[in-house]
């Protein structure tokens, strides 16, 4: 009876240490919020991944909102591991990954990003050229005017 009475006791007294630090835990950070983070980060790559594959292609500009979530998501992600990287144990090679990860991710958005610009700049060059009554031509010149004649007869 007495050895059982030590373990109920040893069992108790494990239990409120570990909801102890659990107690700790929570009012410190919450490891597992990391969690939502990588969720949608998983989302937002299968999203670009899926655009990627399908026959409905995205547009610059669709693409350039959508990496910008994702930096955003890095940077917010990056935020809460530096902040929580030592008491919720994070290995240092899963941070260094998630911030090359999200720097590449940078890098991609920004030439996104830039092409966005430049379809944005040529669609707005040609309407205006369209409403000034120009451009019509093949190579967004005036165009051909005037009439060819056939030659008539066997060639």
């Amino acid at each position: 009876m007495a050895f059982r009475t030590c373990v109920l006791a040893a069992a108790a007294l494990a239990g409120s240490t570990l909801w102890g630090a659990a107690a700790l835990a929570q009012q410190s950070s919450d490891c597992g919020a990391i969690q939502k983070t990588l969720e949608e980060r998983k989302s937002l790559v299968a999203k670009a991944n899926a655009a990627s594959t399908s026959k409905k292609k995205m547009t610059p500009q669709e693409a350039c909102a959508l990496f910008g979530k994702l930096q955003q998501n890095g940077v917010s992600g990056i935020k809460w591991i530096e902040a929580n990287k030592e008491w919720c144990s994070i290995p240092d090679s899963f941070a260094q990954g998630f911030k090359a990860d999200n720097q590449k991710v940078g890098e991609v958005r920004t030439k996104v990003c830039g092409m966005a610009a430049q379809a944005a700049k040529m669609e707005a060059q040609a309407r205006a050229q369209a409403s000034n009554g120009g451009g019509g031509g093949l190579l967004g010149g005036p165009g051909l005017t005037g009439s060819f004649k056939l030659p008539q007869g066997a060639l």
